[in-house]
């Protein structure tokens, strides 16, 4: 069985398990890995259009900078590791983008690491890991 397995990627250490995870599947599956890193952005109507010219060119410098830093040398690991694979990098909600592009990609699973984020600060700040669990279009794996 093949599938597209599409992994939320930070950088962080707890992504990094996610992603040697992923990877672990789909060698074994025959799939393809999807790293995708979301950049959270919230939209605010009240700016004017000159403000929001303005936050489209640094939100095009954020993407160009999370390419560079974060997914160019992860990208070439899979790729010298014969790994098929892609990259995504979008904004908005980390959550529902997991989730579109899941399936856009049509994959077969979500794989997120978890960031050991405290229970207080989960209820205040809300958490990924339980948004994704509830609104994801297909299974999703929590790495610890």
């Amino acid at each position: 069985m093949s599938g597209k397995f599409v992994v939320g990627y930070d950088g962080s250490v707890s992504a990094r398990r996610a992603l040697e995870f992923a990877v672990d599947r789909a060698r074994a599956q025959g799939g393809t890995i999807v790293l995708t890193h979301v950049l959270e952005w919230s939209p605010y109507s009240f700016l004017t259009p000159q403000e929001l010219e303005e936050r489209h060119a640094r939100r095009k410098d954020e993407m160009t900078r999370a390419e560079k830093a974060i997914m160019t040398t992860v990208k070439a690991e899979l790729d010298d590791a014969g790994l098929p694979n892609e990259v995504v990098i979008r904004y908005g909600n980390t959550a529902e983008i997991l989730g579109r592009v899941a399936k856009e990609h049509n994959a077969v699973q979500i794989i997120i690491g978890r960031d050991g984020q405290s229970a207080l600060g989960a209820r205040v700040f809300g958490s990924v890991a339980g948004a994704l669990v509830q609104t994801a279009p297909v299974p999703c794996t929590i790495v610890p």
